[in-house]
């Protein structure tokens, strides 16, 4: 076998990393193992634009087959790889045939959480694949009952793609309210009312007590005692690491695949990346995180091709997460949860940034949402700050008439 580099997982990071591999400089061969028979995607739109945008939903590829034939990328699609090989560097295919590497990228991304009850059926389904919205848009028309489990950014996308299209939609939150994990609870209530307001029933703090799926309709039947009945149930309760390859290759895990701040796993000839894997955040004092996030995927793959050419880059970006809802776009930078103060600066038409800092001042994290883009700027100058960890004076962070572009420059 000629050995190369092997990429597991033709998702946002694999395949980036494989683009990247090439941008680089690297000239010897690269597999591209996928499990699904597509072109790679785009998954984000899945749960947005996607649904809305026809009779069926299209794929927005990454790359199509010229480009990746351009680039020297053999992509193996519907091929699933059984096992890792560590001491003779090379994994094993389905199919029974074995693939060498000089260095392996594991980037088998996450899967969705299983609801763990029985009485689930053909019409209880989960968003992951492309072949997953096929399914649920082949349901979403006007007048179809449609019950989505968990308030979450999946769900809450999918709940606004379903009105937008005539659907009755109900989200069932066990926690107190939507988006609790990550999301400021005064950015929540908007998204909330704003979801209300456009005909979607939200029910939170009422856990599921039981669900009977009878071919025909779902019945869930909420602790409170109430029953909601539904066309199709929805469920998006969280995302869970696929780490099955790794664990039985007896690579260390940590809330996924664990690598350090380089991307390599515990095998220096093996590294992880995207969802699968779990880092330490340097502008965090390296507290270890797993992110389930578009860009992060995208600059991941980045990454872990310069490291694994030798480039010894550690990682240093600052988290960043979007949602579109309704024309209100909700962006991110940095954790919120890192804060333990919060300063308001209103931009106008709605739209305001929460500013999070520390007690000793310094900014690590801002959560905005507004019509449109009017966010996006400040947030992107925001991320900057929080990467140089800066302490700006908080009277300015709050005025709308101190431009953040010169406390970046201060």
């Amino acid at each position: 076998m000629t050995a190369g580099m092997v990429i597991i997982g033709a998702g946002e990071c694999g395949t980036r990393a494989a683009f990247a591999l090439r941008e680089e400089g690297y000239g010897g061969g690269i597999t591209l193992v996928g499990s699904e028979p597509h072109l790679p995607y785009e998954r984000p739109p899945l749960s947005k634009e996607a649904m809305t945008s026809g009779e069926a939903p299209s794929i927005k590829a990454i790359a199509d087959a010229a480009r990746l034939a351009e680039h020297r990328i053999d992509l193996k699609g519907s091929t699933t790889v059984i096992s890792i090989d560590r001491a003779n560097r090379s994994v094993r295919l389905g199919d029974g045939s074995d693939l060498a590497y000089d260095k392996l990228l594991v980037a088998t991304g996450s899967i969705p959480r299983k609801l763990p009850m029985s009485g689930l059926g053909a019409r209880c389904v989960y968003l992951r694949t492309f072949d997953d919205a096929l399914l649920i848009r082949q349901l979403l028309r006007e007048g179809v009952r449609i019950a989505i489990v968990g308030g979450g950014f999946i769900g809450l996308e999918l709940a606004a793609s379903a009105r937008k299209l005539g659907a009755d939609v109900t989200v069932v939150e066990a926690q107190p309210r939507i988006l609790m994990r990550g999301v400021p609870e005064e950015i929540a209530a908007i998204v909330h009312q704003r979801h209300v307001t456009e005909g979607v029933e939200i029910v939170c703090g009422d856990g599921i007590a039981a669900i009977e799926d009878d071919g025909n309709s779902v019945r869930i039947a909420l602790s409170s005692g109430r029953t909601v009945v539904a066309d199709l149930a929805i469920i998006g309760i969280g995302a869970v690491p696929v780490t099955a390859l790794a664990e039985t290759a007896g690579l260390a895990l940590n809330n996924g695949i664990s690598v350090d701040a380089r991307l390599r796993t515990s095998d220096p000839q093996i590294f992880a990346a995207g969802d699968c894997c779990s880092f330490p955040l340097a502008v965090y004092g390296d507290r270890r995180v797993r992110l389930e996030a578009w860009r992060s995927a995208q600059e991941h793959g980045a990454l872990a091709a310069r490291n694994m050419l030798g480039a010894e880059e550690a990682h240093a970006s600052v988290p960043w997460f979007w949602s579109d809802q309704y024309g209100l776009t909700l962006q991110i930078a940095g954790l919120p949860d890192e804060g333990e103060r919060t300063v308001r600066r209103d931009l106008g038409d709605g739209a305001f940034i929460l500013f999070h800092l520390k007690d000793d001042g310094r900014l690590v994290a801002a959560s905005g949402i507004g019509p449109d883009n009017t966010v996006a700027r400040d947030i992107r100058l925001a991320e900057m700050l929080i990467g140089k960890s800066a302490r700006p004076d908080p009277e300015a962070l709050e005025s709308s008439v101190v431009k953040l572009k010169s406390l970046l420059a201060a």
